[in-house]
């Protein structure tokens, strides 16, 4: 089956960065847009972060100026770059890829991000 891997979650104090990853086995990631969800304690999962396959890319008002998302399709890897980081960034950050046209959405299993002293 499709599986996503997600990485680089951990502790961090306020004002740090923070690099997660997301590798991908069976499928290939130029076919697919990638992005980035969190969820936070108690509340639904929402995107924080996308990149098309011409490059474009969106952002949560929240994060603009501070997160990066880049994709690497060679290495089916999508990566979101976190600086500046602070305490409301703490949650489960959640890699996903789309294949609109194939009907095809893939789901990593979240990695933690906590930030705090």
């Amino acid at each position: 089956q499709v599986q996503l891997v997600e990485s680089g979650g951990g502790l961090v104090q306020p004002g740090g960065s923070l690099t997660l990853s997301c590798v991908a086995s069976r499928i290939s990631f130029s076919n697919y847009i990638t992005g980035w969800y969190r969820q936070f304690p108690g509340k639904q999962r929402e995107l924080v972060a996308s990149v098309d396959r011409g490059g474009a890319v969106n952002y949560v008002d929240s994060v603009k100026g501070r997160f990066d998302i880049s994709r690497d399709n060679a290495k089916n890897t999508v990566y979101l770059q976190m600086n500046s980081l602070k305490p409301e960034d703490t949650a489960i950050y959640y890699c996903n890829a789309v294949w609109r046209t194939a009907g095809l959405e893939c789901w990593g299993q979240g990695t933690q991000v906590t930030v705090s002293l």
